[in-house]
C-alpha cells in the first residue's frame, strides 16, 4: 500500500521549501497540484521532474476515488497546493478523509503555513487561538461575525486586499473600534509588512495606503469577558 504525503510549499520565499519536501516530490509516483501551472514553476525551480495532476476544489470529489485506488495499489502520492499547507483554506481535507477511511497511511510534512508567522509576530496572545480562515462573502457573513462576539481567543482570518478595509470596518462595527488587530501581508516575500494597532488605526492606515498582496488578519479576542470573570470590570 502506498503513502499519501501532504507537502507544504512556500507561501513566498522559495528558500522556505524543506529538503524533505523536495525529496518526497522527486520520489513519489504522482504529484497532485491545485494549479499545475503554478506548481510547475515550483517543481522546475527545484529540478523536480515528476508527473503533475490537477486536484482542486472543483474536481476533488471526482478525482479522489481514483487517487485512493492508486494508493491502495501501492503508488505513493504527494498533494501540494499553490502555497502553504494543503487543507488549510486549500483543497486537501476531502482526499485525506477518503484515504484515511480506506486505511491508507497519510503523512503531513511540517512546513509553511501563512497564519503561523502572522500570529506569532502579531504581539497578540498566541497560546490559544481560533482559526476562522475566509469569512463567508455574503450569506452567513454577519451571523458568523456575531457568533464570534464573545470569543476570548485570538482570532485568525484570511482576506483579499480588495475586501480588507470592508472587513476591518465590519470588525469595528461588531466588536468595537478599540479592539487590537495586526494585519500581515505578503508573508515571506520582499514586501512583507505587519500593520498593528486598534481597528480604527489600522482602518485609517489602509484607507490612506491601498493594501496589496495576500493578507492574514490577527484579531484580539474579547478580553472584557476575561476581566469580568476575574472581577476586574
Amino acid at each position: 500500500m502506498g503513502i499519501l504525503y501532504i507537502v507544504p510549499t512556500p507561501v513566498g520565499n522559495m528558500e522556505d521549501m524543506t529538503f524533505r519536501a523536495v525529496r518526497i516530490l522527486k520520489e513519489v509516483d504522482l504529484v497532485l497540484a491545485e494549479d499545475t501551472r503554478t506548481s510547475g514553476i515550483l517543481l522546475k525551480h527545484f529540478e523536480i521532474k515528476n508527473h503533475l495532476m490537477s486536484h482542486h476544489k472543483f474536481n476533488e470529489h471526482g478525482t479522489s476515488a481514483a487517487v485512493v485506488q492508486r494508493l491502495l495499489a501501492g503508488e505513493n502520492v504527494a498533494l501540494i497546493s499553490d502555497a502553504g499547507t494543503p487543507g488549510i483554506s486549500d483543497p486537501g481535507f476531502f482526499l485525506v478523509r477518503e484515504a484515511v477511511r480506506a486505511g491508507v497511511e497519510v503523512q503531513c510534512l511540517p512546513g509553511a503555513t501563512a497564519f503561523v508567522p502572522a500570529l506569532v509576530s502579531s504581539g497578540l496572545p498566541c497560546d490559544r487561538f481560533a482559526f476562522e480562515g475566509f469569512l463567508p462573502q455574503k450569506k452567513g457573513r454577519q451571523s458568523r461575525l456575531e457568533s464570534l462576539r464573545e470569543e476570548q481567543r485570538t482570532m485568525i482570518f484570511y482576506e483579499s486586499p480588495y475586501r480588507l478595509v470592508k472587513t476591518l470596518q465590519q470588525f469595528a462595527d461588531t466588536y468595537g473600534a478599540d479592539r487590537q488587530v495586526s494585519v500581515c501581508r505578503e508573508i515571506s516575500k520582499v514586501h512583507e509588512e505587519s500593520v498593528r494597532g486598534t481597528l480604527a488605526e489600522v482602518i485609517a492606515h489602509f484607507k490612506e495606503k491601498e493594501p496589496k498582496g495576500e493578507i492574514v488578519i490577527i484579531l484580539e479576542g474579547n478580553g472584557k469577558i476575561v476581566k469580568s470573570l476575574n472581577g476586574n470590570k
